[in-house]
């Protein structure tokens, strides 16, 4: 079976609007913010820094400020301004991984004790980190319904030891939208910081911090690399201040004092991949509209999630927070869960993996792939639930493959 047919045989529908918005200046500052011509020699793309350390004019004298690169990189340095600019915020933090940064950022604002309430669809890595790690040194976790600011405010009620919100949104893999900004204000009237797992919806498509959120949290291993030859992880935090001290001085300790940094190479990667965000998103967003419009006319789906449906529970929130409703779609396919692994295995154009946002289609079974550490509690996705994440190829090919993979 050739892997790219000649002529499709599904018909495909139109978009049925517009399918994102750009805020006006995200082009500009995606190619310019932090990426300065090379002041030596007037390169247009700034050099990638492969080093570990850099000589001094003296003892305590640095040059420009950069002694070993653990504490400061230009490359890394430059990527962490243009990912600041275009999420709004006054710092970004560039890590090795998107659990590094989730990691350092716990660590910045959590204590002994303390008690996080998370929204309960949360990535299972999150859920991992958070329930089998953070658990072993007195952090309490308390899942609450994603669509119930009514459940948010009872808890942080009962509890005072609440100090973090943590939300995804949209949510993964069930892609609910969260309104980060009755989030925020119930969050901030009792003393709790918001942080927004921002990776699904990348800057090109929403701004956590304009909406209230303290910190935004990034893999930047998908969309803002997008094209999956990039490991790497982000915090952004706008002026907020913990226990006195600015959130931007306490992530930026944690960042130099636990080391688990960008390097320069995958900081470069992600820098380049930010340029070009907002045209790849608009192609995302457009196939993945195409594509959900016409999963749900297929005899061998009984639910589609997506934001940009109008029959989704948030679709109106999604409209109002977001500049498009992204490249994620995740289906319920009739008969179970053996279906659904079964139409996850059998595509060819769609590769079979746990990671998203790359310019290429890949297809996932969440309860077993991305989610298996949440299986047996509350938090586990819906074992019949398929997740594509859309990439930019010939949507007709799309439809194409999955009508065959669904009817396999």
């Amino acid at each position: 079976m050739t892997l790219i047919p000649e002529t499709p045989t599904r018909s495909v529908p139109a978009a049925p609007r517009p399918s994102m918005r750009l805020r006006p200046g995200f082009a500009t500052e995606a190619v310019h913010a932090g990426q300065d011509p090379d002041p030596l020699t007037g390169a247009v793309i700034p050099p990638i820094y492969q080093t570990s350390t850099f000589t001094q004019h003296g003892v305590e004298t640095l040059k420009n400020g950069y002694e070993y690169s653990r504490g400061g990189n230009p490359t890394r340095n430059g990527f962490e301004a243009q990912l600041a600019a275009l999420e709004g915020g006054g710092a970004a933090f560039a890590f090795a991984s998107g659990i590094a940064a989730e990691d350092a950022f716990l660590r910045a604002v959590l204590r002994p004790g303390d008690t996080v309430i998370a929204a309960a669809e949360t990535y299972g890595g999150t859920h991992r980190l958070l329930t089998q790690i953070y658990a072993r040194w007195g952090v309490r976790t308390v899942f609450v319904d994603p669509s119930s600011p009514r459940d948010l405010e009872r808890e942080l009620d009962s509890d005072p030891t609440v100090r973090l919100l943590w939300l995804e949104t949209p949510t993964n893999p069930l892609l609910t939208v969260v309104d980060i900004a009755a989030w925020s204000r119930i969050a901030h009237a009792h003393g709790a910081l918001v942080a927004v797992d921002n990776t699904f919806a990348s800057p090109a498509l929403q701004t956590p911090l304009a909406h209230g959120a303290d910190a935004v949290i990034h893999s930047t291993t998908k969309y803002i690399g997008g094209h999956s030859d990039v490991l790497g992880g982000a915090v952004v935090v706008g002026g907020a201040q913990w226990e006195g001290t600015a959130l931007e001085e306490l992530v930026r300790f944690q960042q130099f004092a636990a080391g688990a940094v960008a390097g320069p190479q995958d900081s470069f990667l992600a820098a380049r991949g930010l340029k070009t965000l907002g045209v790849r998103m608009r192609q995302h967003c457009e196939n993945a509209g195409i594509l959900a419009e016409w999963l749900t006319g297929h005899p061998r789906v009984q639910e589609v999630l997506y934001p940009g449906l109008p029959q989704h529970p948030t679709h109106e929130l999604a409209a109002a927070q977001m500049s498009g409703y992204g490249g994620l779609i995740t289906f319920r396919v009739s008969g179970g869960e053996a279906a659904a692994r079964r139409t996850a295995e059998s595509t060819e154009l769609f590769g079979l993996s746990v990671s998203l946002g790359g310019v290429e289609s890949l297809i996932s079974h969440p309860a077993t792939m991305t989610h298996g550490s949440t299986r047996g509690t509350p938090q586990a996705p819906p074992a019949d639930a398929v997740r594509v994440s859309v990439g930019i190829e010939d949507v007709e090919h799309l439809v194409d493959d999955l009508d065959r993979a669904l009817r396999a």
